[in-house]
């Protein structure tokens, strides 16, 4: 399972060269996050994990103040993660994105952007 999954990562990076953003979506602890964690790792010269379950307010906030200047949120994300962010070579994870609907709502305009590569990792919500 785990090569699998990590085929389709491959293939979505090389086929969609930063077109789209891929959302993995999943029943909560079954390891969506470490596996996109590892393809970054692997694949991308550098790459900023933006875990929402834990990500101080000022980070949500972000997604609201600078959407009109990616360049300061870029600068404001690679300076608290402390993560040189390179041109095509760097992959921002948002995970469980869910929680920050406004980062949500913002990935089509990061991805228009097309700076950086982009994956959201979602839980499902079970009723």
């Amino acid at each position: 399972m785990k090569r699998k999954i990590y085929q389709q990562l491959l293939d979505w990076k090389e086929k969609r060269n930063g077109e789209v953003a891929l959302l993995i979506e999943g029943a909560r602890r079954i390891g969506k996050s470490y596996i996109v964690e590892e393809f970054a790792k692997n694949e991308y010269e550098s790459y900023i994990l933006i875990d929402f379950n834990k990500a101080p307010q000022m980070v949500r906030d972000w997604f609201d103040l600078y959407l009109e200047d990616l360049d300061m949120l870029f600068l404001y994300l690679s300076q608290h993660y402390k993560v040189r962010l390179h041109e095509r070579k760097s992959l921002i994870i948002l995970d469980e994105v869910q929680l920050c609907p406004r980062a949500r709502a913002a990935i089509k305009f990061l991805v228009k952007d097309g700076r950086y590569d982009y994956i959201e990792t979602g839980s499902l919500v079970s009723i």
